[in-house]
């Protein structure tokens, strides 16, 4: 009688771990496995503002990516076009979560970006002068993002930047921020 309990005890310890190591092999977020790029579309520049704003970020680890985002104009408004035509911005993101790249996070970014300035020329009949002006400007953001079991993102950001190295600057700050749509692959 104590062989087959000491059997059975064995044989229920043994299935017991087997079902442990099994659980942990499998992970909770399969989208995460060996996924490490993501592709997204600012839906929110696009319908506000008839920007387009897609955006790769690289996912270094569960805890930081990096990445590179482009906006251009798609229409020719004075109104939008006076404060930005086109931008590339790079930036690096910290998530602050127990799971891998997702969660809230803060992020540090850099942008070049282009606008037109409006300048009243006095000289002569006087008229107005556009010009492009071209800027870069250092900011902060934070946001969340959330990711589908498919692999799916949406994200929700809002930042401010500040224009440096410029005095002729009409200018002085910048926005990030948008809701954004992708994919993780």
């Amino acid at each position: 009688m104590k062989k087959i309990t000491l059997f059975v005890c064995l044989l229920v310890s043994g299935i017991t771990l087997a079902q442990e190591k099994t659980a942990e092999e499998t992970p909770e977020f399969p989208q995460d496995v060996n996924k490490k790029h993501e592709v997204k579309i600012n839906g929110v520049s696009l319908l506000a503002f008839e920007w387009l704003d897609i955006s790769y970020e690289y996912l270094i680890n569960e805890e930081s990516s990096f990445g590179l985002a482009a906006l251009i104009t798609l229409n020719d408004s004075e109104e939008f076009n006076n404060y930005r035509k086109s931008s590339l911005t790079p930036f690096y993101r910290r998530y602050f979560s127990n799971q891998y790249a997702r969660g809230f996070f803060v992020e540090g970014f850099g942008m070049l970006h282009t606008y037109e300035s409006e300048t009243y020329d006095y000289n002569g009949n006087g008229y107005y002068r556009q010009e492009d002006q071209t800027d870069f400007a250092v900011g902060i953001s934070a946001g969340g993002k959330f990711i589908t079991k498919r692999g799916f993102t949406t994200e929700i950001y809002l930042g401010i930047g500040r224009n440096i190295g410029g005095d002729n600057s009409s200018i002085e700050a910048v926005g990030r921020g948008g809701i954004s749509l992708g994919y993780r692959f």
